[in-house]
């Protein structure tokens, strides 16, 4: 079964420092059939104007991975962590029992363009953990590349979930697979560019619900940016 989300589809929201589309339900959007896929809660697609960002807000029993494509982020928080980032690092909060942070696009000039990403841990309560890695595109051509993981396999950021992101870069014409293993679900997301996902096609934005499938071929159609999720 694979069931498309189609980019158009998703929630929007404009509060002009921020433009945001919400994969499934968030804040002000909401349909209870977009709920999130396992345990795949939140992907939100930002735009962060020059000189603004969330300010401190709290977060608990949440993994949150926030993936830059492009412009800077400062990150602050609770756990005294004060960071200022961009692609190709990653960046991975667990929220645990209780963590504040602020997310800030300190640029004068460049729009920060970043995907959240919200995980359901396996275990609530922990101390709140903050785990910040490089992934470089060269390291993704071509290839999955594991950006969390639960074991933290491969120098990937380590989640509390039996849960898998990997990403990759493609390009046109180039044909890559994966073979989930048997009960496992997926969600495919075209970060940009497009794709053929089993024969069906994709765009920028666009997402995949993916279950009950043996392989999938995801063929490129141009130079195209892919995530993956290994859901339980």
């Amino acid at each position: 079964m694979i069931q498309l989300r189609p980019a158009a589809a998703r929630g929007h929201a404009d509060h002009g420092w921020l433009k945001t589309w919400h994969s499934f339900s968030f804040a002000d959007y909401y349909d209870p059939a977009e709920m999130g896929w396992s345990v795949l809660r939140v992907i939100n697609d930002d735009y962060i104007a020059p000189g603004q960002g969330f300010g401190r807000h709290g977060h608990r029993d949440m993994e949150i991975v926030t993936y830059l494509l492009s412009g800077p982020l400062a990150h602050g928080d609770s756990m005294q962590n004060a960071t200022t980032f961009r692609r190709p690092e990653v960046q991975r909060m667990s929220a645990g029992r209780g963590v504040t942070h602020s997310e800030f696009n300190p640029s004068a000039d460049e729009t920060t363009h970043l995907l959240q990403i919200w995980i359901e841990p396996a275990v609530r309560g922990i101390a709140p953990e903050y785990e910040q890695k490089s992934f470089p595109d060269e390291a993704k051509r071509g290839k999955w590349l594991a950006v969390a993981t639960p074991d933290g396999r491969d120098g990937s950021l380590a989640i509390h979930q039996d849960a898998s992101l990997y990403a990759t870069l493609l390009a046109p014409g180039e044909v890559l697979t994966y073979v989930p293993a048997p009960g496992r679900r997926a969600y495919v997301h075209i970060v940009r560019g497009e794709a053929t996902l089993n024969g069906r096609a994709m765009g920028s934005g666009d997402g995949a619900k993916i279950a009950d499938e043996s392989e999938l071929v995801l063929a490129a159609a141009g130079d195209t940016e892919v995530l993956l999720f290994d859901l339980p």
